[in-house]
């Protein structure tokens, strides 16, 4: 099985999720790339059995809007029937943003392979397991 991991990130919190989901993947046996979204091309959600994109809260809950939202507007079209794993971290707000990014992917027809992931500010205690789980669910 072949996964990526296309994330951005600012402080390293999402980065650090990255990087735990990343062994979660391992784990199973499956072929892992991960790389920050300014690296990845759209074959990387496309031409892979499962693509995690993880992207913190900006702003008012919005996706990082320099990057990670044009690569998203880009794959949008093309992710009906594909397997996806949402995560990101946040240091304020409820959420909304990975609500929101959830509903639009599943309305563009992606499927969410599990509840997406949000953790506040870096994965710590509970967080990193969570991370390698989210990582596991990878099948």
């Amino acid at each position: 099985m072949k996964v990526s991991i296309i994330y951005w990130s600012g402080t390293g919190n999402t980065e650090a999720m990255a990087n735990l989901i990343k062994e979660g993947v391992v784990s199973t046996g499956a072929e892992v790339v991960i790389k920050p979204v300014g690296d990845a091309a759209e074959s990387d959600v496309t031409d892979v059995d499962i693509a995690f994109l993880g992207c913190p809260s900006m702003g008012d809950e919005t996706l990082e809007d320099s990057e990670f939202e044009p690569f998203i507007s880009k794959i949008e079209k093309k992710v009906a029937g594909k397997k996806l794993g949402l995560f990101g971290s946040y240091g304020w707000g409820s959420g909304q943003w990975m609500d929101d990014w959830s509903k639009r992917m599943k309305d563009a027809g992606a499927v969410l392979i599990a509840e997406s992931l949000i953790v506040n500010e870096a994965p710590a205690g509970d967080d990193v397991e969570k991370c390698k789980n989210f990582g596991k669910s990878a099948k």
